[in-house]
């Protein structure tokens, strides 16, 4: 059962929360991350995420070892999908264990702004009146050509 995982099909939280549950663990928190139906006044019609799924997976598992190094007895799961999610869907689930709360709601926190921060996935806007690549996840890095060079030198060309 692999903890760290990109798919193309819909998230069941239940098995990401299953992949982290142990008798050690007091508390396990999970986060679901939602395509919502407006984004900065804009009505989204849908989303489109992909990414460079084998750095993807890699940078996926090296979260879940920062977040064990940080917190003692803390265990991570994180799936992420890629391809066209309608409204309402799930894009991310994490799931953190720990032997207690405050663990695991910090754990928790961190594993998404690290995926942000270090995670190659980056997502299109669809819009009712257009659509934009986004660029990376923090959406301060524009990828004019849709993403990142990824078979290059990884620069933005």
């Amino acid at each position: 059962m692999e903890r760290f995982q990109i798919t193309k099909h819909p998230i069941i939280a239940e098995d990401i929360v299953k992949k982290v549950e142990k008798r050690e663990a007091g508390a396990i928190t999970t986060f679901i991350g939602t395509v919502r139906e407006w984004t900065q006044g804009r009505k989204t019609v849908r989303l489109e995420y992909e990414a460079y799924e084998p750095m993807a997976v890699k940078m996926l598992a090296k979260i879940g070892a920062e977040i064990e190094a940080e917190w003692p007895g803390a265990s991570a799961a994180i799936t992420h999908r890629v391809g066209v999610l309608d409204i309402g869907e799930a894009a991310v689930v994490i799931a953190v264990s720990s032997p207690h709360r405050k663990a695991a709601y910090e754990a928790n926190e961190y594993a998404i702004e690290r995926i942000k921060q270090i995670v190659p996935i980056w997502k299109k806007e669809i819009w009712e009146d257009g659509e934009q690549w986004i660029g990376d996840q923090l959406e301060k890095t524009p990828y004019p050509n849709g993403k990142p060079d990824i078979e290059g030198d990884g620069a933005n060309d």
